[in-house]
């Protein structure tokens, strides 16, 4: 699998979309008002400790202060030794209140953005990512990527690790991308991030009143999307920014050299998301249907709870019979969601209701077809077996905001209900506040300003009951159009 990585930059916004054989798969969108804080370290103050939730809100200098959780806590050796309690190695059960105090300062990470309402959640167990290893300061342990499935290079990785760290401590990860790297390179990203920690423990003292509490920022959406990504992976590279360009050639060269030939700079009037009418899928993305080929629709609704998908085979109708109808609809459905989940970077809990299928087999092959379709996820998922419902529920970690929260904010007249109040319901809304004001006041008539479309039913369907009710209260109602109103919006005025 190879695949071509495109790279729009404007001053406001960066913007990388991930094509596969010529089909969007991911989109990432970094905004310079709004940069991402997954990675940064910052220098905190415990400003809540609830013991009830076993957690504290810690101030980091945002507009809402974060979530840190007691198993994020990074125990010191005596800590964990006085609570250990039998757990084989997992993190100790210590009451929150005796390892933190309001005003208390503590060096924690990002490992969530804010979502929605909710603040950033945070961790005091740090760890610095490279090219090749990922570096903790705090823990003494190697490990190797999974995704490393030859023993003996596991083995040859995990000692020239062991080698390294010597007196110097802290533990470590080696990447999928330390996988055949000479010891040389290795060494040398681990010095690197020994110099990096300490750089984050004795910040520059220029460092601005407003920026005290940030430490170490990660690297901007690019190189980190350049460091990240798996080099084999990539097929070409291409950036619309000459300067946006320059600065990851640069990076390139220095740390992942076998990249430099497969980027290109895009000089082209065509804007560079048109190549592959990136543009036109994101906004397929945003919509509520999802169009499959065989004629069959998936409805992705997300919620605040959790995301729900439905698969309908709509206009397709087969040509055998109806479980082999609905098999290839959902085999198809299954492929789409894997795609649509990481295009729309859909996380937490994720039901799917499939169409009933009778066979066993064939439940078992579009589960198979969904865990394949998000293999290549760098997103953790978990998928449970088809419920006694006919449901299959997932979850997908999330780690910041989806497609849809970063590119839309809820409807200013339905207030994010994706529904508004039909016009006759309005309609009589206004008949109940004419019968309340006449109660109430004494007024010689009544103007009703309201929207367009309801006026319109209050002149002809309603116009009966208009008239009842001018009979019913004594006084005349007069009607008139306020073209800014929606169609939920009245008002009643006393004359």
């Amino acid at each position: 699998m190879s695949d071509e990585i495109l790279v729009n930059v404007t001053p406001q916004e960066t913007r990388v979309a991930v094509v596969e054989n010529g089909l969007l798969q991911e989109v990432y969108i970094e905004r310079t008002c709004k940069r991402g804080l997954v990675g940064n370290i910052y220098q905190g103050k415990v400003s809540r400790v609830l013991p009830g939730m076993q957690a504290a809100f810690i101030d980091i200098g945002l507009d809402r202060t974060a979530f840190l959780h007691v198993s994020d806590i990074q125990l010191s050796e005596n800590e964990a030794g006085e609570s250990d309690n039998g757990n084989g190695g997992a993190q100790p059960e210590v009451a929150i209140e005796s390892l933190l105090h309001d005003g208390q300062k503590v060096m924690v990470q990002v490992i969530k953005d804010p979502l929605g309402s909710k603040g950033a959640r945070l961790t005091m167990q740090i760890s610095m990512p490279s090219r090749y290893l990922v570096f903790m300061p705090a823990e003494n342990h190697i490990g190797i990527s999974q995704k490393i499935e030859d023993e003996a290079e596991r083995q040859r990785l995990r000692l020239i690790l062991e080698r390294g760290v010597g007196d110097a401590g802290g533990g470590y990860i080696a990447r999928t991308a330390a996988e055949g790297v000479q010891e040389a390179e290795l060494l040398e990203d681990m010095a690197f991030l020994r110099k990096l920690w300490a750089s984050v423990q004795q910040p520059e003292p220029s460092a601005k009143p407003r920026d005290s509490m940030v430490l170490y920022e990660d690297l901007p959406l690019v190189l980190r999307m350049l460091r990240d990504f798996p080099a084999a992976q990539i097929d070409k590279i291409r950036i619309d920014s000459r300067e946006a360009y320059q600065r990851a050639h640069d990076f390139v060269t220095r740390l992942i050299p076998e990249l430099v030939p497969r980027m290109e700079h895009y000089p082209g009037e065509r804007p560079i998301f048109d190549l592959y009418s990136v543009e036109d899928e994101i906004q397929k993305a945003l919509e509520h249907t999802v169009q499959l080929k065989s004629g069959g629709h998936l409805c992705i609704d997300q919620t605040e709870a959790m995301t729900t998908i439905d698969v309908n085979t709509g206009a397709f109708v087969g040509h055998r019979n109806l479980e082999e109808t609905i098999f290839k609809t959902n085999l198809e459905a299954a492929q789409a969601i894997a795609r649509q989940l990481k295009l729309r970077n859909l996380g937490g809990i994720i039901i799917i209701d499939f169409i009933d299928m009778n066979e066993i087999e064939h439940k078992q092959q579009v589960l198979r077809a969904l865990e394949k379709g998000l293999a290549s996820d760098r997103a953790k998922s978990f998928i449970c077996d088809v419920s006694p419902l006919g449901l299959v529920e997932m979850t997908r970690k999330r780690t910041r905001e989806s497609l849809g929260h970063i590119l839309c904010e809820p409807c200013s007249v339905c207030g994010g209900t994706a529904s508004v109040k039909t016009r006759e319901t309005v309609c009589y809304e206004i008949f109940r506040e004419l019968m309340r004001e006449a109660r109430q006041f004494d007024a010689n008539k009544f103007l009703v300003l309201a929207s367009q479309e309801v006026v319109d039913v209050l002149l002809d369907e309603e116009s009966t009951s208009v008239a009842e009710l001018e009979e019913f209260i004594g006084k005349p109602v007069q009607l008139q159009v306020e073209t800014l109103y929606t169609q939920e919006q009245f008002d009643v005025v006393l004359m």
